[in-house]
Parts: structure tokens; sequence; C-alpha cells
């Protein structure tokens, strides 16, 4: 087994018969040898630096009602709040001040956020922080939508596919909602420019190592320049409350393996990683990851942004989530860095 792991070290690709036995494979040699050579690879790109990209949630409205979120529009004991524009650029005056040079906007599919609405604020805020890159991830909207954004200084867009199974996505999303637009939308934010991330979850219900082995696939097609994915966590308040969630060793497995498939790719150790497991981000790190995304929100909204159960740092002030993550990040061995980060 160990011969498979050197020959995607070395080649970057493996046949899916010889993915679906790594990913099968249960072997700390196996699993150590990926560990090792993921981290010499983001190492060779990358160096010891980790990119920090500062959160803000600014909706947890959404208009889809994906079987697995906390925030699905059928959840009636979800509190909801959309952040103002006020609130959202005080959320960057103090991420600035913090040290972030990217901001990520995400929210639910709320469509109070319209164009005109995010146009501007984009806008403004490229303007106040012209060093600083703005990252959108809100869901499936209309090219136009996409282009607008992207025109008033959009840098990065993140949309994960979830799954690239038809069969399986059928499985997680209401009728209404369509793999085929989702992979559109992707495709049209390559082709208006952005910087793309996608990604799917490890773990999911009903998923199969022939739906991780599909995913690999498509994303080699899509090409994006992050790469987002971590371990299902179950919410209570959805039809998946009371299902496995996706497992440490799993999700250390595939990011050590999307690292060497996708060596200049941008990963980042997910807050999902370190709410299944105390040292998950630090874990993460080791197994190629070179980003994290404290949370810029203001700490009377973060519980309401609740995608999954026992969600990590909500309860921290911005300036204390980033110091408590920079100790992490040393103790693990890298650095950060307050640069832009851009994918290579």
């Amino acid at each position: 087994m160990t011969e498979i792991v050197e020959k995607l070290y070395n080649t970057g690709n493996l046949s899916d018969g010889e993915l679906k036995l790594l990913i099968e494979t249960d072997s700390e040699c196996v699993s150590s040898l990926i560990v090792k050579y993921a981290d010499e690879t983001r190492r060779k790109y990358y160096g010891r630096k980790v990119f920090l990209r500062g959160l803000i949630e600014i909706s947890s409205y959404c208009r889809n009602d994906c079987f697995y979120c906390g925030i699905r529009r059928s959840n009636r004991n979800a509190e909801r709040y959309r952040l103002s524009r006020a609130e959202i650029l005080s959320c960057c005056e103090n991420g600035y001040e913090l040290g972030f040079r990217t901001f990520v906007m995400q929210g639910g599919e709320d469509f109070c956020f319209t164009d005109d609405f995010m146009c501007s604020l984009i806008s403004e805020t490229k303007q106040k922080y012209p060093d600083c890159a703005v990252t959108l991830s809100l869901g499936e909207r209309s090219y136009e939508s996409y282009r607008r954004m992207k025109e008033a200084g959009a840098d990065r867009y993140l949309l994960r596919h979830e799954t690239a199974s038809d069969e399986l996505y059928r499985k997680l999303h209401p009728k209404e909602m369509s793999l085929a637009n989702r992979k559109e939308c992707l495709f049209n934010l390559r082709k208006l420019g952005y910087q793309v991330g996608s990604g799917f979850m490890v773990g999911v219900p009903f998923q199969t190592t022939e739906n991780i082995i599909e995913d690999l696939r498509f994303l080699q097609e899509l090409r994006p320049h992050m790469i987002g994915i971590g371990p299902f966590v179950p919410h209570h308040e959805t039809p998946f409350a009371e299902e496995k969630g996706g497992t440490l060793e799993l999700t250390l497995k595939i990011l050590g393996i999307l690292r060497l498939m996708f060596p200049k790719a941008l990963i980042p150790a997910t807050t999902a990683l370190g709410t299944i497991s105390p040292n998950g981000r630090e874990l993460g790190l080791k197994t190629g990851c070179n980003v994290v995304m404290p949370n810029l929100s203001p700490v009377s909204v973060r519980k309401k942004y609740d995608l999954y159960d026992n969600k990590i740092c909500t309860g921290e002030e911005s300036a204390e989530c980033r110091i408590c993550l920079e100790k992490r990040i040393v103790s693990a061995g890298y650095e950060i860095s307050s640069e832009r980060g851009d994918a290579l």
C-alpha cells in the first residue's frame, strides 16, 4: 500500500481502484506516510505560512432546505438574524486592526442581500481596505449577480459542491435543488475570473468511497483555487439528527490526498474539524492545510449561525479567537502570515 502513496506523491494522481484501496485501508503506517508527504508538499509551495481569513457570518436566513443544515428554512427553532451594512463594515475594521487581509462574507441564501446591496458593500470595503481580498460565500446566484459582484471588487467565491454524485445529492437536498445548477454556478465563477473554492463533506449519510472518488474527479475537472472539506457533524433540528458524524481519521486522510492531488491549492483546517476533536485543526495543518478562518462576527450572533451542533468558538471575541488560533498554529510548527494569501 505504501507504493500507492509513493505514486500519489510523485505523480499527483491515482486510478479509481488505487484511490479506493487507499481510502479504505486502515493502516497507521499508510496514514503516517500520507501526513508526511502532504506536509512536505505544502511546505514546498507555501513554506510554514498559514493564511488567516476573517469570517463574517452576515445572515442566518436561507431559502434552501438542505437536510443536513441547521439553518435550513424548515427549522422553525432557528434564531434568525441579518447583519446591517454598518455591522459588517465594523467587523472588517476590527479584523483589519487585528491583521486580517481577507474578509469572508458568508451567509445562507438570503436574497434580502440584493446585488445592489452587495455591490455597494463590496465596493466600499475595497476602497477602505485596498490591500485586502473580499471573499463571498452566499450560495447559488445568477451569472449576472456573480458578474456584478466581481466588477464591484470581489476577489474570491466559496461554494462547496457538497457531493458530485447526482444520486447522493438527491438524498441530501430537496427536489427543487439541482447538482447541475450548483456545478454550473462554479464554472460560471471560474469563467468570471474569481478565485474559486469548492469542496464536500466527509462521512455524510449514504456516502460511499465511490462518491468520494467522484468528488475528487470533479475537483480535477473544476481546478479550484481553494478546497474546503470537513467532517459531517449532525444538527439536532434536521432529518439527519440521529446519524453518525464523519470521523477525524477519514477526514484527515482525504485532506492529505487532496494536498497531494492539488499541491498548490489553498486548503483550510475547518472549524468542523476542531469541533469533532480538540486538536483537529492542528492535525489538519500537519496534513497539508494552510488556511484558518477565525470568526469576526459579533459575539451576539455567533450561536445563531448554527450549521451543526457543538460548533466551537461561538463565545470568543475576535481578538481572543485570533490569539488562540495563533498559539495553536505556532504549537503545530507553523506561522501566521499577514498576506492576502492568494492561491499560487
